[in-house]
């Protein structure tokens, strides 16, 4: 098990796999791949597959936003991905495939900033899956986000803001 937690904090060009076969992790600097998370999570045993795709969006709060900038503690960031996928196990015990993957560096309006793939027989574990693991990666995973501004300016958004009510991260 040692040898697995060490593989999986390893930092690869190519999708690490997790403690089961089946799952993938990657924390990349070059654009994410749709077709390549989809088909990472495909299986015949799937009667659904849920893919949920964060993006860069054009504002915030109403301000102009430019351009996104993600830092990641990469080692961390992955050991958070292998324990969302365990304890979705635990929850959905028929999940086939969990795939997270994640960008950093500078995502442009539009870039895809985060993919994470469900793979299940059913459509209402696979979809209730999916969103637990892109809220407990969005509150738990070591990856920060500075949002640049239309002025020139820009500014790191804190975890805790995620945590605020009515704040949406």
């Amino acid at each position: 098990m040692t040898d697995a937690i060490a593989t999986l904090a390893t930092s690869t060009p190519t999708p690490n796999r997790g403690l089961d076969p089946r799952d993938s992790f990657a924390i990349r600097f070059a654009p994410l791949s749709l077709e390549e998370v989809y088909g990472l999570a495909d299986d015949p045993a799937n009667g659904a597959l849920v893919v949920m795709s964060g993006m860069v969006r054009n504002a915030t709060d109403g301000k102009s936003v430019v351009a996104l900038e993600y830092q990641a503690y990469e080692p961390m960031a992955l050991q958070i991905f292998q324990h969302i996928a365990t304890e979705i196990r635990t929850i959905w015990k028929e999940v086939t495939h969990v795939v997270i993957h994640h960008r950093t560096g500078r995502l442009q309006v539009g870039e895809i900033s985060v993919l994470v793939a469900i793979g299940c027989p059913h459509r209402t574990e696979a979809f209730a899956a999916c969103q637990h693991a892109i809220d407990i990666l969005k509150h738990n995973a070591p990856i920060w986000k500075k949002e640049w501004w239309a002025d020139g300016s820009s500014s790191w958004v804190s975890i805790g803001a995620c945590e605020r009510p009515g704040k949406s991260c």
